[in-house]
């Protein structure tokens, strides 16, 4: 039997933009780098459709939790969703707005903070739903109660990241939905996208909405959850937003979004530096950024990142780029730059803003990279983050 081929999950990392001109020598290696006009830019498109459609738009902070940048989230955006208690505590003592909170199953001694940090509770089940809906009735805040639903239906790329595929433990079945599970619940939440365009939400709502229908009027809300690629240049916004009026108007409820990447698509770079050229069978490359502890979700998807500056292979030197890691694994993938590399070159890979921040790590004690905020208009640079042993130290015992 021939062995099976994990499919790859293709960027939709657009041109680099204003990083095109950036000198990657500016900052300390390795070193995220989030242009602010670029997220303004994709902030701007998301409140046009939020005003044009009116629904209300959260920022994800499970893809991008850069808090320096809370202020101008915070311009434009209605509130953030949050994944557990301390993006809860993140998003109510920094971002400001309304914050909702879904996690997969909630604990006991942190749901009182919940509550407190929270203005929509979404439970992933009924029995939690039932477990803690006295809770909150009790608090005496005006926390809203969400269900997740799991529509069934699926347009997932890659399987472990489709949370409609069989046997998924994100959301409650729709085949599963009746008078007794959406008792007490304020409204629907379903998160079954990702990195995708309006067209898979479409047919998503086409296959469920006959089965929802009947609970909808007595809701205040859908929430459509995230991974909408809005604010990229071929997504169909007008028939989001034509989408949206709709359901409002024949349902009489209020919808939500909650998209990560589409705020910091193509908005920062993940800046690196060349340490060492072996050979073994091809040309090989070693780098500071560590796909395992910088870029995790290369080998979790897996995906291939852009490089900035990438050409065509038949036009120059292949390269297999790598970490410094001891895993046999921590390898980033095959480029071609337009120059060949020397030892200390300077290399970037695309539309790191979302994601990778979140989700670095320190095994083998790799350092964590530095993160920067540039201002592509006026050049402005700021380092405002730099990691040391201390770091690395502190999450051991």
């Amino acid at each position: 039997m021939a062995d099976s081929v994990a499919p790859i999950m293709q960027t939709q990392a657009g041109d680099p933009g204003s990083f095109a001109g950036f000198a990657l020598s500016r900052v300390p290696s390795p070193c995220f780098v989030v242009d602010e006009v670029a997220i303004e830019r994709n902030l701007a498109i998301l409140r046009d459709v939020a005003d044009r459609s009116g629904a209300k738009v959260f920022l994800a902070l499970k893809a991008f939790s850069m808090f320096e940048l809370a202020p101008l989230v915070g311009r434009y955006l209605s509130g953030c969703c949050a994944s557990g208690v301390h993006e809860a505590r993140l998003a109510h003592e920094k971002y400001g707005g309304e914050v909702a909170t879904f996690c997969a199953g909630y604990k006991s001694d942190e749901f009182n903070q919940i509550i407190t940090y929270s203005d929509h509770i979404i439970f992933n089940s009924p029995a939690q739903k039932n477990r803690f809906e006295e809770q909150i009735r009790t608090s005496g805040k005006p926390v809203q109660i969400g269900l997740r639903i799991n529509p069934e239906h699926s347009e997932g790329e890659i399987p472990k990241y489709d949370p409609c595929a069989p046997c998924s433990r994100l959301g409650t079945p729709v085949s599963q939905l009746d008078d007794a599970a959406l008792s007490g619940i304020d409204g629907l939440h379903m998160h079954t996208l990702c990195e995708q365009g309006f067209e898979p939400l479409q047919r998503t709502w086409d296959a469920i909405e006959n089965q929802l229908s009947g609970w909808l009027p007595n809701l205040k809300w859908i929430n459509f959850g995230g991974g909408h690629h809005i604010t990229r240049a071929d997504y169909d916004r007008e028939a989001l937003i034509s989408f949206i009026q709709k359901i409002r108007t024949r349902y009489g409820i209020n919808v939500y979004l909650e998209p990560g990447e589409a705020v910091a698509l193509d908005a920062g770079i993940l800046v690196g530096e060349i340490l060492d050229l072996p050979q073994n069978g091809m040309n090989l490359a070693i780098s500071d950024l560590s796909a395992t502890c910088h870029m995790p979700d290369v080998i979790e998807a897996p995906y291939r990142p852009a490089l900035l500056g990438e050409v065509e292979v038949d036009t120059g030197m292949t390269y297999r780029i790598g970490g410094p890691s001891c895993l046999a694994g921590d390898v980033i993938g095959d480029y071609t730059p337009a120059e060949p590399f020397q030892i200390g070159s300077r290399i970037a890979f695309l539309d790191q803003a979302h994601y990778s921040m979140v989700k670095t790590n320190t095994f083998n004690g790799v350092p964590l990279p530095s993160i920067a905020v540039w201002n592509s208009n006026s050049d402005e640079l700021r380092i405002i983050k730099q990691f040391g042993y201390n770091d690395f130290l502190e999450r051991l015992s």
